[in-house]
């Protein structure tokens, strides 16, 4: 039971945290309030880019599905990496060299303004319901256990008010000099709550490696409810790189970075704090099984772990970390989802904004998103489980606009024409399958739907495109992968001190995450 003294405490680290957000934050053009001014050196960008990926949302949902389910969860970390790998060397120096402020705004130079404006619709409903809904539903929850009386909804609200009273007047500037500091504790709040759960449960996770159990086991069979193994291969590298590249969320950090280097660099310290730190996260979750066996909910077991195992001296630290990341999160979402209505939106039908006005447009419409998001979250608990509910329904959103990213870095030949039409099909398909799945593919695991709609779209892309003339060379110049220059990359790593090329630690990375697929398939 918390004192008045914890009570004042968690008040004063709240108040710390909205006071150094609007002490850091800067709004005087639109370059600054979407953007940081592109300043940021790689350190903090992965530091942030890490606040966002691990969330109160990310906390919780996988903590319960290790709880139900065992590590298999951690499969979506590794490949995440593999993912963080791929951006690294393919895709963000297309978007550094493009200069865009968001990923719709990439589509429309590589294609055409109808895929902008699609896409960048699909992400502002993404942002509202799954990313920033998720992030207050779960900080709800930690709320609710603490003091089960309390009412979910009214806490809902207060930290979106809460979140925004800083964000909105601070832009992208006030939210990653937050989830700096959050990252740190970030780091740290992890390893403590594996140690304390080890003392507890630690026997109970030898002897499950011991006998070989299917729950220690990252490789499943196709039978597998929770993640079988073609899934791997087929469906979560496709939500990987809508999650990791496509997501303006987690790219506009990246995108921040002052150099293409820095960026780089940022996304494989992020992979490497991944690696560790959601490891022991859902080795947690796995040991809480035999802790407090019988949870109703899952989602319930990460702040259960916190109320029971920790000592209190370290309970209400652990706790405040656990809020001031939601609101670190939230914020990120907010302000992407701002950037996202004005650059992609507002500034094209009014041509004659000039920069304060953008940034004015922009604090409106995340007031509005907050809004809404605080409206939705409750409805999340009907899902089941928090993860389960992102994972699924970003299956059905992601394919279509995974496969025309794939096309249009890869592929010369694909124009606008053949990438709308693909968007807009995929996404009929999506949605069709969304409601009639049972009856198409039966209890086929969702993420062995996404490569059918990923190859359905990908075929409309491809065929609607020769349909039409090949795109001119704007379209290509900045735009489109070449071989030629990635030779060139690895020629001068050989030539240059290569313990500080990213081409060496995205190797050193690959070969971390291969190592654990060995060991704890």
């Amino acid at each position: 039971m918390w004192t008045t003294a914890d009570v004042f405490i968690a008040v004063l680290f709240i108040a710390f945290i909205v006071w150094y957000g609007l002490r850091h934050g800067t709004s005087n053009d639109s370059r600054s309030y979407f953007l940081a001014n592109r300043s940021m050196p790689w350190w903090i960008v992965g530091l942030s880019l890490f606040a966002a990926s691990i969330s109160t949302t990310t906390l919780i949902g996988q903590s319960g599905d290790a709880y139900t389910t065992g590590i298999a969860v951690y499969n979506y970390n590794l490949v995440g990496v593999v993912v963080m790998v791929f951006f690294a060397i393919f895709l963000f120096p297309l978007y550094m060299r493009s200069g865009i402020f968001t990923i719709p705004e990439f589509l429309e130079k590589r294609f055409d303004k109808r895929s902008r404006y699609y896409f960048s619709a699909i992400c502002i409903i993404g942002n509202i319901f799954l990313d920033a809904a998720g992030a207050l539903y779960a900080g709800a929850l930690i709320i609710k256990l603490i003091y089960p009386p309390a009412d979910i909804q009214l806490v809902i609200w207060l930290f979106a008010i809460l979140v925004a009273s800083y964000t909105i007047p601070g832009g992208l500037s006030a939210v990653i000099k937050t989830e700096f500091i959050q990252a740190i504790i970030l780091i740290i709040s992890p390893c403590l709550l594996a140690w304390f759960c080890y003392r507890h449960g630690g026997t109970a996770l030898q002897q499950l490696f011991s006998s070989g159990d299917r729950l220690v086991k990252l490789i499943r069979p196709v039978s597998d409810s929770s993640t079988p193994w073609p899934g791997l291969i087929l469906g979560m590298p496709v939500l990987g790189i809508y999650y990791w590249a496509n997501n303006q969320t987690m790219v506009q950090r990246v995108l921040s970075a002052r150099s293409v280097n820095e960026g780089r660099l940022g996304l494989l310290l992020t992979g490497f704090l991944s690696i560790v730190v959601m490891l022991l996260i859902t080795f947690s979750g796995t040991m809480a099984r035999s802790i407090f066996p019988g949870l109703q909910n899952p989602d319930t077991i990460y702040p259960t772990m916190v109320m029971k195992l920790l000592p209190g001296s370290l309970l209400f630290i652990v706790l405040l970390v656990l809020l001031s990341a939601l609101m670190s999160a939230l914020g990120a979402i907010l302000n992407s989802t701002a950037t996202l209505f004005t650059i992609d939106f507002y500034s094209r039908f009014n041509k004659n904004a000039d920069s304060p006005k953008q940034v004015l447009v922009g604090k409106y419409t995340s007031l509005i998103v907050v809004i809404l998001a605080a409206l939705w979250a409750p409805q999340i608990g009907k899902f089941g489980s928090l993860l389960k509910y992102y994972q699924e329904m970003l299956s059905y959103l992601s394919p279509p606009v995974v496969a025309i990213f794939l096309l249009g870095i890869f592929n010369k030949r694909v124009n606008g024409r053949g990438a709308f039409t693909g968007l807009m099909a995929g996404s009929i398909v999506a949605v069709l399958l969304l409601l009639y799945k049972q009856a198409v593919f039966g209890n086929l695991h969702f993420l062995l739907v996404v490569p059918f709609v990923l190859l359905f779209s990908m075929l409309i892309v491809y065929l609607s495109s020769l349909t039409s003339p090949a795109p001119q060379k704007e379209k290509l110049e900045n735009l489109h992968f070449s071989f030629a220059g990635f030779r060139k990359e690895v020629h001068e790593m050989k030539k240059g001190n290569w313990r500080r090329h990213y081409l060496f630690w995205s190797a050193l990375l690959l070969l971390a995450v291969a190592s654990i697929w060995i060991l704890l398939g």
